[in-house]
């Protein structure tokens, strides 16, 4: 099996001496609401090998699991549109500078506790730390995705929620294919594990090194699952 890397990603990567090679998997235009265990089975499974390990994008995840909130539902509150007129802008994808997902922070955490964030972080930024806003608000504002139709088009009308339960998707991904996966919420920045199978060696820090340089991209790609495999 030829392994490839997306536009602007190398295939190969040392962590602590040992290198691993990293395949984009490219899958078709995946909807809300389909099964993540078929799409395993279509894409994976003929050629996975044991000891290999996958990474999968969580947006995918959530999409099949239908955590998505559309715009068409909510209400943008003034306070919403003020505090996004404040939130940093970033490279690495749009945040609570969209008020509909300051919206959604305020929906979800209250709108005493997203103030307080957003003075906290404003105060923060002041002596060079970033990110404390999302830090007080929490995983569910930091790894929303969507509300943009940058890259896709049908992302524009709806956000897409981090997957719900990421340690059992993956544990029930292994029990149903025998294929260890992690899920990961992923920029060209910044690396986060949300969840992986309990059959996985590798501790998280491990796992973040394997994929820092976020080998499933941020374009257009179709890629949202990456096969690694220790050489």
């Amino acid at each position: 099996m030829e392994f490839k890397a997306n536009e602007g990603k190398n295939v190969e990567i040392m962590v602590n001496d040992t290198k691993y090679l990293r395949h984009a998997i490219e899958t078709h235009y995946v909807q809300i609401g389909e099964n993540y265990i078929d799409i395993i089975e279509k894409y994976v499974k003929p050629i996975y090998q044991e000891g290999d390990i996958i990474s999968i994008s969580e947006k995918i995840i959530g999409l099949c699991q239908k955590r998505v909130v559309y715009k068409k539902d909510m209400k943008v509150t003034r306070l919403a549109k003020f505090l996004s007129k404040f939130a940093m802008r970033s490279d690495a994808g749009v945040g609570v500078d969209n008020p509909y997902k300051m919206q959604f922070a305020i929906d979800l955490c209250g709108r005493f506790k997203v103030l307080y964030a957003a003075i906290a972080g404003g105060f923060c930024k002041l002596f060079g730390k970033r990110g404390v806003f999302y830090e007080i608000v929490g995983p569910e504002i930091s790894g929303l995705d969507g509300f943009y139709g940058n890259v896709f088009t049908d992302y524009a009308e709806f956000g897409i929620r981090i997957p719900e339960n990421s340690t059992g998707v993956c544990n029930e991904i292994y029990e149903k294919t025998g294929v260890k996966a992690m899920i990961v919420d992923a920029n060209d920045f910044n690396v986060e594990i949300l969840g992986k199978s309990d059959s996985i060696e590798y501790t998280d820090e491990e796992l973040k090194l394997i994929v820092k340089d976020n080998p499933a991209g941020q374009a257009k790609t179709l890629t949202p699952i990456i096969l690694i495999r220790k050489e």
